[in-house]
């Protein structure tokens, strides 16, 4: 119970630092992208810290974390893993739902950056939509983000990858770095607990351009579901069937 209270407190306080943060940016975030990076980091270190002193959560970045440009496609289980992956690099931008483009704040700096709308209906359309926007937006450099299961998965559960990251992939020629995570263990993707432990996201070795698309996704799956399985072992995660 005291854990519940603790993290309510903690969810609290979260979602209401991030409207005073981004004031704060704000004349910074309006005349320079620099100034919109600056205030997402600012707020990812502020949720990583009240994280650790509030409810306990520690957090570790393992790997390389990419400073060039370069597709990350990393396992989603948490608004967590955003936060880790997004702080650990310099420049970073994530393909995203439409609907949040038209979230107070978050959509809002979520453009600044550089964040690329997507419709998820009919896939062939979301990839086009998703192409045009990173097309449009590859003057400006940095990290792509991409989820390749869409969406954010509970360990233990199986969610295929789609064909997106396996498409951005190939038409961008760039390297992919793939990212595993255990932090669904800690933050779950719904409800209000928040448990004590060591979240980690972990960069694993870049992925070079050149791959026909299914052994690239093929060999992403393999890699990002293997290491999240073993930060999810290490952190005493266990499927049921187990």
């Amino acid at each position: 119970m005291i854990q519940w209270l603790r993290s309510l407190i903690f969810i609290i306080q979260m979602y209401g630092a991030m409207p005073i943060i981004a004031i704060i940016y704000l004349p910074w975030a309006m005349v320079s992208r620099a100034g919109a990076h600056a205030a997402c980091h600012a707020y990812c270190r502020w949720v990583i810290w009240t994280a650790r002193w509030m409810v306990n959560l520690r957090s570790e970045v393992r790997g390389t974390p990419p400073t060039d440009e370069v597709l990350i496609a990393a396992k989603h289980q948490s608004f967590l893993d955003i936060i880790l992956i997004y702080n650990a690099i310099p420049r970073g931008k994530f393909i995203m739902k439409r609907e949040l483009m038209y979230a107070p704040i978050l959509g809002q700096y979520a453009l600044r950056i550089g964040c690329v709308p997507v419709n998820r209906g009919k896939r062939a359309q979301a990839i086009q939509q998703m192409m045009a926007g990173v097309q449009s937006g590859r003057q400006e450099p940095g990290q792509l983000i991409i989820y390749p299961q869409g969406t954010r998965v509970a360990p233990g559960v199986d969610v295929p990858y789609k064909i997106g990251s396996g498409v951005l992939y190939r038409e961008l020629g760039q390297p992919c770095v793939p990212v595993a995570t255990n932090v669904g263990v800690f933050w779950p993707r719904h409800g209000i607990l928040r448990k004590p432990g060591l979240a980690v996201v972990e960069f694993l070795p870049r992925i070079e351009p050149g791959l026909p698309t299914e052994d690239f996704m093929a060999r992403l799956k393999d890699e990002v579901e293997t290491a999240s399985n073993a930060l999810m072992a290490e952190a005493g995660f266990r499927k049921r069937s187990e």
